[in-house]
């Protein structure tokens, strides 16, 4: 019996010495200024708590006032914080002002907006009745059954809490993002599934700027848009927005620093009308004015190129993270694509994503799945970017959860509805990998202008 006790010291210690060993190795992995410690990557940021512990007073009508407040503002301990947000801040990469992601404000919980909005997608039928009928209808169900295939570690957030949008900053910064393209509609109109978003947008620039990041607009298909009501509301934008430090230009090659407008499924639009406003031409144009910008199409079809060169943009993107999805989001064709906007003086931004999966809301659009392979389809479509010469990247998405394009922290969610999750690799993987990719292409950029 005491040999057997002995035999059991023995191996009870070397257990916990082999547990020791391995904690220390495991340790030696981390970097020591790791942003992504804590399950949000947040301990950098001590004065902000996360998601729902910021000091943010809720009305009873359930709505925040998106406005800054000019008083906690300029209280006696805002230069403190500031002093100490900066000095986080040094310990990040600069941002990337090259480096575009796709933002969306359009998300809501019943804490900040009095009901989920948009987490409670519907589940969209097919356009054939037949096949519709093989697949679920229906609505989500928040918070633990959402229309996303992965499960955001801020919960079924509401992006107008501040708290949130501190958040996302902060996952900006470590991912040393330099321009956020919000969607945007004008005020008082919304997609099929939100609400009016357009409110958001103050405290979106205020947070931004604390982050030294900058923020376009990505204007989508709104109701009655048209060469008319575009002019209107990029004079809206500008007039309300343009002097704001956050709100982002580019210095063109004449030397002109102009606003950049993205503008989504602008084919819906036929290039005699696009002209009208686009054109130095015509007596309708936005040109020389106070509101002339960087207008940059949409490319999906291959015809689209000439009708975009008629129409009078500026530039084209290609949106879809999906490889293959469009001639515009097909990698091999971007060669080719940016030859052509060499030839024309257009620029060129290609967009890329970590994956693509939007079965939670098409369930029956398998066929345009892109396995993330754990970051190896995100970093190749980093690399053939890259390999084009573009003039700007842009991501899709920061934040789409839909279509699962997102980089934003995923967590492992156990619940009936089966997610997926970035496991092996930490939550902050994509922000990782941008954040390596933004140092590769910022050496590139300086190379190509030597």
């Amino acid at each position: 019996m005491a040999r057997l006790r002995r035999r059991s010291c023995i191996t009870v210690t070397a257990l916990v010495l082999l547990i020791l060993v391995v904690t220390v190795v495991l340790k030696s992995f981390a970097p020591e200024d790791s942003a992504f410690g804590s399950p949000l990557g947040l301990e950098l940021f001590p004065d902000v708590r996360g998601v729902g512990q910021n000091d943010v007073t809720i009305p009873r009508d359930n709505k925040v006032d998106t406005k800054p407040d000019q008083t906690n503002m300029n209280d006696s301990a805002q230069p403190d914080k500031d002093a100490k947000l900066e000095a986080a801040l040094r310990k990040f990469s600069p941002p990337n002002y090259n480096l575009h992601a796709f933002y969306y404000t359009w998300f809501g919980n019943p804490q900040f907006d009095g009901k989920y909005i948009h987490w409670d997608h519907p589940q969209l039928p097919h356009w054939d009745v037949k096949v519709a009928q093989g697949y679920p209808q229906g609505r989500h169900s928040p918070p633990d059954d959402i229309g996303a295939n992965f499960y955001p570690a801020l919960g079924a957030y509401s992006s107008r809490d501040p708290s949130v949008i501190e958040a996302h900053m902060q996952q900006l910064r470590t991912a040393a993002i330099g321009v956020l393209a919000v969607s945007w509609y004008p005020p008082g109109m919304k997609d099929d599934n939100g609400e009016p978003m357009d409110d958001i947008v103050p405290l979106l620039l205020e947070v931004a700027h604390k982050y030294h990041i900058k923020v376009a607009f990505h204007i989508e298909p709104y109701k009655g848009r048209d060469e008319t009501t575009m002019f209107t509301n990029v004079k809206y934008i500008i007039e309300r927005y343009g002097e704001h430090p956050a709100f982002f230009k580019h210095k063109t090659n004449t030397g002109k620093l102009l606003p950049l407008f993205y503008v989504y499924d602008s084919y819906l639009l036929n290039s005699e009308q696009w002209a009208k406003l686009l054109k130095h031409t015509e007596s309708t144009s936005i040109r020389d004015t106070p509101y002339d910008a960087i207008f940059i199409a949409l490319l999906v079809e291959e015809k689209h190129k000439r009708d975009i060169l008629t129409a009078g943009f500026d530039g084209l993107y290609t949106y879809f993270a999906s490889n293959g999805f469009s001639y515009g989001s097909t990698q091999r064709n971007w060669d080719l694509i940016k030859a052509f906007c060499e030839d024309n003086n257009l620029m060129f931004i290609p967009s890329v994503g970590p994956g693509y999966i939007d079965t939670s809301v098409r369930p029956w659009n398998f066929q345009n799945t892109r396995n993330r392979i754990n970051g190896k389809y995100f970093e190749t479509a980093l690399s053939a970017a890259l390999e084009a010469r573009p003039d700007f990247i842009s991501i899709t998405s920061f934040n789409e959860w839909h279509e699962g394009t997102q980089i934003e922290m995923a967590v492992p969610k156990t619940s009936q509805t089966a997610y997926l999750d970035y496991l092996p690799n930490k939550p902050g993987v994509y922000l990782e990998i941008t954040r390596k990719w933004a140092a590769i292409f910022g050496g590139e950029r300086k190379r190509w202008q030597e």
